[in-house]
């Protein structure tokens, strides 16, 4: 009786300024940072490990103790242990009784076992009170304090009064407490660190599988089909020439696919006549990702801008200059300029200049410290109004790049249109329907749905 209102009181929240003594079992690596964070923030910390000598890898103004002993002097218990080792608590059960555990371990791939680890360690104590917490905070970034790409911690647990104990300890070692709600949660947490970019697959996969399929494209065209019938060596172009040819393509059709599940959401939209019915699954995880979509395409127009900005020091670029200055000079005549060449030059430097401006700005909104100082208004003006424009003024780029060459029978090699022409169909596609879109009589009707309107109200649900 007197153990358990103990326990209570020690559970209750903390009015003076004192903190509460916390008790770490492990003296790892994540348990030592942990404590020594918890010290910076005025915690006393406890640590209960299987030999009481200190070492010096310990923060100096921790306590070393048995696990037992270490338990009885702190309500918040933090295992920074393995799963394969909780079999010790199972002892040690009637002093873990109405203590909060916090459990912050990960395991080496996803869903390992039937059951979170939180949920295990619920299941030895059943007489604590578990919270999952810390698991997304590594070690390294508690001993360096670089905190910034990893402020988040996730925290769920069944004990609302445990839970919120464990979040003000999260926001005094200078961490963001994001509550998940029960402990049925726990196991997502724990998948969450295993995952490698999971956003940034898709993106990724399809970048690598549209580059392989220019590269050998490029390759077919412009180098062995040259050797074949002219008896060119112009293996060299695959260093400079097909890159720079494959990375506009890549950055103008990805910026095309961030736009395109939009367009098909709106069409779907009309369709169905109602906002509350799911889209499929294929669209739902592609809008998820059109950001990655976006920085992966930003990502290969740095790299176009950077191969154009070479092209003048380049051996082969030299060779032809000087080979037509040296033609004129033995011909005795020198070529008149040819205004209209002149201003298609300058107009599609102009339309790829202004396209990259604005792509940069793109990139540098939807970085978070950016998008958090903007309104919701403002984000979606800069994001879907100038993003149409980009995409408009890079395609307008490509079309006076080589508009010309569409009708010209020798840029078909082997019946192969030039790839900047493919590039050209998902873009044209989006815009031609976006333009289609706004047209009074479809753009009201979709307003109008995307405000609560339904033709078929059966189908809210």
């Amino acid at each position: 009786m007197n153990k358990n209102s103990s326990n209570m009181m020690a559970l209750a929240p903390n009015t003076s300024n004192k903190r509460e003594t916390v008790c770490i079992f492990g003296t790892g690596d994540f348990g030592r940072a942990l404590g020594y964070k918890m010290l910076q923030a005025g915690y006393p910390v406890v640590y209960g490990s299987r030999s009481r000598q200190t070492s010096s890898l310990i923060p100096k103004d921790a306590e070393v103790l048995s696990h037992t002993e270490a338990a009885q002097k702190a309500a918040i218990i933090i295992i920074a242990i393995q799963r394969q080792h909780y079999n010790f608590l199972t002892p040690l059960a009637e002093v873990l009784h109405g203590k909060v555990l916090v459990d912050i371990s990960n395991n080496l791939k996803l869903n390992q076992y039937p059951e979170s680890n939180a949920e295990y360690l619920a299941q030895l104590v059943p007489g604590a009170k578990v919270v999952k917490a810390f698991n997304t905070v590594s070690a390294w970034a508690l001993q360096s304090g670089t905190l910034d790409a990893s402020r988040q911690v996730f925290v769920c647990g069944d004990d609302m009064e445990a839970k919120q104990m464990v979040m003000d300890i999260v926001r005094a070692v200078g961490l963001t407490p994001l509550d998940q709600g029960s402990l049925l949660a726990a196991q997502e947490i724990e998948n969450y660190p295993l995952q490698l970019f999971p956003m940034w697959k898709f993106p990724i996969l399809l970048s690598l599988g549209l580059v392989t399929f220019f590269f050998f494209y490029c390759l077919t065209r412009d180098v062995i089909y040259t050797y074949i019938y002219e008896k060119k060596n112009f293996s060299f172009f695959i260093a400079i020439s097909i890159p720079n040819r494959i990375c506009p393509i890549l950055a103008l059709t990805l910026l095309s696919l961030v736009y395109l599940p939009g367009v098909l959401a709106a069409i779907i939209q009309l369709y169905r006549g109602t906002k509350y019915r799911r889209f499929p699954d294929w669209l739902d995880k592609w809008m998820l990702c059109r950001k990655q979509l976006g920085l992966v395409a930003l990502a290969f127009a740095f790299l176009h801008a950077v191969y154009t900005l070479i092209i003048p020091i380049r051996s082969f670029v030299r060779w032809r200059i000087s080979s037509q200055t040296i033609s004129q000079a033995l011909n005795n005549k020198t070529e008149p300029l040819d205004i209209t060449n002149a201003w298609i030059s300058d107009s599609y430097l102009a339309l790829g200049i202004l396209g990259f401006f604005l792509f940069v700005l793109l990139g540098i909104t939807s970085l978070p410290s950016v998008s958090n100082s903007v309104n919701w208004r403002e984000f979606r003006f800069v994001q879907s109004k100038l993003g149409y424009l980009t995409l408009i003024l890079c395609t307008a780029h490509t079309l006076v790049y080589g508009g010309k060459w569409f009708l010209s029978p020798s840029s078909y090699r082997w019946y192969l249109p030039s790839a900047y022409m493919l590039s050209l169909i998902v873009p044209c596609i989006v815009l031609v329907v976006k333009f289609v879109l706004i047209f009074p009589c479809l753009d009201k009707p979709l307003t109008r749905i995307r405000q609560g309107w339904e033709r078929n109200p059966q189908y809210s649900e």
